[in-house]
């Protein structure tokens, strides 16, 4: 079985209190997604999502449930997971789903 990995972008919290004291300003919402984008990664892109389709902070957040998810895998015994990037004051929160393909 060969397996592809969906990346949605469920929610873009913003916390305008949080990004006064770290920022100085209130920013907004991360503007390098939109809400219910999608991404479909598989073993050939899995290697180039930071060629400007990703954000590198988010990515590394997130690449290892990806990669688990390519390789079969499951976490926490789950085909899905909801991870979230690192940025306090605006995160980026994805779904990760497993994809199964029949070879």
């Amino acid at each position: 079985m060969k397996h592809k990995c969906r990346i949605t972008v469920i929610r873009r919290p913003f916390f305008p209190e949080i990004s006064i004291l770290s920022y100085g300003k209130e920013i907004g919402p991360c503007d390098f997604y939109k809400d219910n984008q999608e991404f479909i990664v598989d073993e050939d892109n899995y290697r180039t999502m930071l060629d400007g389709k990703f954000c590198g902070e988010a990515w590394d957040c997130v690449k290892r449930y990806v990669y688990t998810a390519l390789h079969g895998g499951t976490i926490i015994g789950m085909d899905s997971y909801i991870a979230c990037c690192n940025d306090a004051c605006r995160p980026v929160m994805f779904r990760i789903e497993r994809i199964d393909e029949e070879e």
